[in-house]
This record gives C-alpha cells, structure tokens and sequence, in this order.
C-alpha cells in the first residue's frame, strides 16, 4: 500500500448552501455573517452553492442557474472575498461526486437510518423519495473531507449530520489503515446568531419554505418591508421587555426578537435586557428594525448589482472552482491510492 501521511495542513472552514428560495435573516446571521467574521480571522474559507443537494428533491432545471447565482452574489455581497476564500458551486468540482461514492462504501445503512432530518424531510412517504435524500449526510461528509475541512459552522439541527461526517473519516482511516488521512471535523456553534427563529412563531425556525412571507426577512426585502415585518412581528400578551434574561423563559418570539437584536448589535443579551428591559414593543420594534435595516440594506443593494452582472458573478465562481478544484484534487488522487484503484 502507498505510504500514507496523516493530515497536518491548516485549519480549514467548509460550508454550503442550498439553491433553494431565497436566503433570509436567518441565514445570514446563521451563516453568512460567520462565514465573513472568520475569513476577517484570518481562516482558509471553503463555501460552495450545494447544487448537488438542491436536486435531491424535485426542483426546476430552467430555474437552478439562477437560483445558483443569487445565492453566489449573497455571498459576495454579505464580504466573502474571492480572492481570501473559495466561493464555488458544487457540481463544478467533480471530488465531491466522486468521494461520495466512496463514502457510500464506508458508511452503514444503520447510520444513515438514524438521521432525524431524512425523517422529517420523509414523513410518512420515506418509501417514495429519492435514494438521494436519503444518502445526503453522506455527500455532505464528501463535500467537508474533499478539503480536509477541519472546522463546519453548524447549527444545532445539522450536528448530527456533522458526527456521521467524523464517523466517515474514521471508519475511512480505520478500513484502510491510514491513520489520520481524513481530519475527524470539528462544529463551529459559538456565537449569536445561531438559531434564528420564525416571527410568526417563535417554536420554528426561520424557513425559506414557510408559506407565510411574514415569518421571515428575506436578504433581497426592501427598508419598508423590513420595518413592516418587525413591526407585525409576533410577541406575546405579557406586556414589556423584561429586565433579565431569566425573564425570557417561555416567551420564545420574545426571546427570538432580543436574540436578533444581541447578533445584529454585537452585544449580550444581557446588555440588550439592560438597555430596554421595562420598555414597551413599540419603542424595541423601531430600534430593531433601524438597526436591521441598517445592516441588511447595503448588503441588498450589493446583491441587486450582483445580480444585474451575472458574468461577474460567473467569473467569481469560476475562479472559486479552480481554486477548489487545486485543493481537492490531491486528496482525490491520494484516496484512490488508499483504496488501490488502478492507475492509467
């Protein structure tokens, strides 16, 4: 067998997202605005527009271009700089198809059977999806390890996918004898932001597939329309803000509310209680949404100049796929000697 060199690069950040719908509050300061924060840290950023995962469901071919740009030019309007991170899409990359096959004969039906987001996704219809919906978690390994992605930034509900990940390079590095070949990836949670939740109910978090617009503030919302969503946004019949954080315990669109203001304002909970406990909705609404609106609108105008540029946008992808493509390669090459494909 080749001689195998255990992982001993930089620190790596991977992240994805979907070409499905358009991106809202809570993937910005979720994801987005964590992405831009770590690249300002000084990390080696790998992001890509997760094609691959969008067809898993039924979608649009004649829409998926585009739907691919948008999420690309919030990217780059949100700060991700091409020339400091990789900025790609998926299906440019031919590693993250081709690792997934392997990963699929590494990884136990068992594991993937105890996925709770195939079955929510499923429901009662798991038996008619597609093998694709199914198998994601394991493309999804295939995406962080093509890169030996040492870090995710992860929400609380994607942790579990993130174990079967680490799962894979072990069993990987196990199965072929090759210790330390695949970085077991570590969750990125820390921070505000983290969970952001609908503002019409705040049990849920914040979807693009909410049939309610309300429930969200969409990155491409004008300044009126982010006011108007604040201020319909749901609270509760308890009256003011309280004073404590300990008061924000069962009032979850509340706490949801004061949570937004905390990632947008950069300051604790604590801080915001401090500064508003007592106050009535309608003096917090207004400084929230001048504060959102502060935040988001640039950030939409940039997006609308992206998207008024598709080449530019093009030319930024293109340039993010070779960069990935340099990366990936190596560690598609070395895999195949670990595993004694055939060399032509």
């Amino acid at each position: 067998m080749t001689d195998v060199q255990s992982y001993s690069g930089p620190n790596r950040v991977f992240s994805g997202i979907q070409p499905t719908g358009n991106l809202h509050l809570g993937n910005y300061l979720g994801a987005l605005k964590k992405f831009v924060d770590l690249q300002a840290a000084g990390w080696t950023g790998i992001y890509c527009v997760v094609d691959l995962h969008a067809i898993t469901q039924p979608h649009d071919p004649a829409l998926l271009p585009d739907q691919t740009r948008q999420i690309a030019a919030a990217m780059l309007a949100c700060g991700l700089d091409p020339d400091q991170s990789t900025v790609f899409v998926q299906s440019a990359v031919p590693a993250h198809a081709e690792l997934a096959w392997i990963f699929n004969c590494v990884a136990r039906m068992g594991w993937l059977e105890k996925m709770t987001q195939f079955k929510d996704k499923g429901g009662e219809n798991s038996e008619r999806v597609s093998v694709g919906l199914f198998d994601y978690p394991v493309l999804q390994a295939a995406d962080i390890l093509a890169y030996r992605a040492t870090h995710v930034p992860v929400g609380e509900d994607q942790q579990q996918h993130l174990e079967l990940s680490r799962n894979i390079a072990a069993r990987f590095n196990q199965q072929y004898d090759a210790p330390g070949f695949f970085p077991e990836p570590e969750a990125l949670i820390e921070g505000p932001g983290a969970r952001i939740m609908s503002l019409k109910d705040g049990s849920k978090k914040m979807s693009k597939s909410d049939p309610s617009d309300l429930s969200r503030i969409n990155l491409v919302d004008d300044r009126d329309t982010i006011a108007r969503k604040i201020k319909k946004a749901k609270t509760d019949l308890l009256g003011d803000l309280p004073e404590t954080e300990d008061g924000l315990e069962g009032r979850p669109e509340v706490e949801n509310l004061v949570g937004i203001y905390s990632a947008f304002s950069g300051q604790s909970v604590e801080a915001v209680l401090a500064e508003f406990g007592g106050a009535g909705f309608g003096t917090f609404k207004p400084a929230l949404a001048e504060l959102a609106i502060s935040h988001l609108a640039p950030i939409t105008e940039r997006m609308r100049a992206y998207m008024a540029d598709p080449a530019e946008i093009d030319r930024a992808l293109q340039k993010g796929a070779e960069k990935a493509h340099a990366i990936s390669a190596p560690v598609i090459k070395e895999v195949r000697d670990v595993i004694g494909f055939w060399k032509s």
